[in-house]
């Protein structure tokens, strides 16, 4: 890797492919966050698109919690996680023209994957931008985006030199540059799933979001603060990539290391339009670390047979950890997917094991 005076950064990426890209500052968008009436017409809009996922509660979890867990199985979904609604419900909503122009979106798995998806559904071209290290993108995500029919490129060495070189792409091909969270449409597909969840378990007191990029919680706040006010949204991040967290904390739009294993969580840098409406109905915002993520891993493995990345088990490794905050209460944690490698399930059960 190297910088130089033409303010792009160079990384020869394999097989030898040299692939260049914008230093991209943190993103600040100007769009206004959706509202109830956007996240009803994205229900009509993908509702025959998408799996109605399932709420479920284990008494294993319970025991554990001290809570009354509710389980939102976005893990289920198309895509193996809950961006594929966000990503049907932008795609739908653009013009044939803009469509047969393309996306191009950057991420280290599950937007790729959901913005394939919904690319292939509607007939667009889509190119995804994966970083490619220090850690390379899961596998089984990129094997899954190829299989999609996107054009894979791998660039950078985080998620903000990656969008640098998605920005790039889109302005030499006139392409939709599609955000991982700085996108109103995004955000009403993806609150499609908290209007599920409240529906299924209207006597929540709480839901707990793993959060990345922040579109999954702010969706949850813009839902629950229009039809369930009573219920308070709490986010949580890995320690290890704090970015989300600390931009919350602040005020203002940070950036941090990005050094989490759980790369769903492993944004370096905080969102501004996500970022607006946390700050505006977030209830709290925790931190977990990754042992404790890959400890929830195994509880869902061991006690609701089900497979969940980090990044999906990161709301009930907050509830573990802050029992004394969540016992007796009834909590919806959100496993927002499921798409963990093998060696990801191999940690988990020797971590806990």
């Amino acid at each position: 890797m190297r910088y130089d005076e033409t303010s792009y950064w160079t990384y020869v990426s394999p097989p030898g492919r040299v692939v260049r890209m914008t230093a991209a500052p943190i993103a600040v968008t100007t769009a206004a966050p959706p509202g109830m009436p956007d996240v009803l017409s994205a229900h009509v809009r993908i509702e025959h698109l998408v799996v109605r996922t399932p709420a479920t509660s284990y008494a294993e979890l319970d025991a554990a919690t001290g809570a009354s867990v509710v389980v939102k199985h976005e893990n289920l979904q198309h895509t193996g996680s809950f961006k594929v609604r966000g990503a049907l419900n932008l795609l739908l909503s653009m013009t044939p023209e803009e469509r047969e122009r393309g996306v191009v979106a950057y991420s280290t798995g599950n937007h790729a994957q959901a913005q394939a998806y919904a690319a292939r559904y509607t007939g667009a071209p889509a190119t995804i931008v994966m970083p490619a290290g220090p850690n390379p993108p899961n596998p089984l995500k990129e094997r899954a985006v190829r299989a999609l029919g996107a054009r894979v490129e791998l660039a950078g060495q985080s998620l903000t030199e990656a969008a640098g070189h998605a920005a790039h792409l889109a302005a030499r091909d006139g392409a939709r540059l599609v955000s991982a969270a700085d996108e109103p449409l995004l955000i009403a597909g993806v609150a499609t799933s908290y209007l599920e969840l409240l529906q299924q378990a209207p006597d929540l007191d709480a839901v707990v979001v793993p959060v990345g990029g922040g579109s999954g919680a702010a969706a949850a706040c813009l839902v629950a603060a229009a039809i369930a006010p009573h219920v308070e949204v709490i986010g949580v991040q890995s320690d290890a990539a704090p970015a989300a967290h600390d931009s919350w904390r602040r005020g203002e739009l940070v950036e941090r290391p990005a050094a989490t294993r759980a790369e769903g969580l492993a944004t370096g840098a905080g969102f501004s339009l996500t970022q607006a409406v946390l700050r505006d109905r977030l209830a709290d915002f925790l931190l977990v670390s990754d042992d404790e993520i890959g400890a929830a891993q195994r509880r869902y493995l061991t006690a609701a047979r089900t497979v969940a990345e980090g990044a999906g088990a990161a709301a009930l490794a907050a509830v573990v950890r802050y029992r004394e905050r969540f016992a007796g209460r009834r909590v919806g944690v959100v496993c927002s997917g499921g798409n963990a490698s093998d060696a990801e399930l191999r940690r988990a059960l020797d971590l806990a094991g």
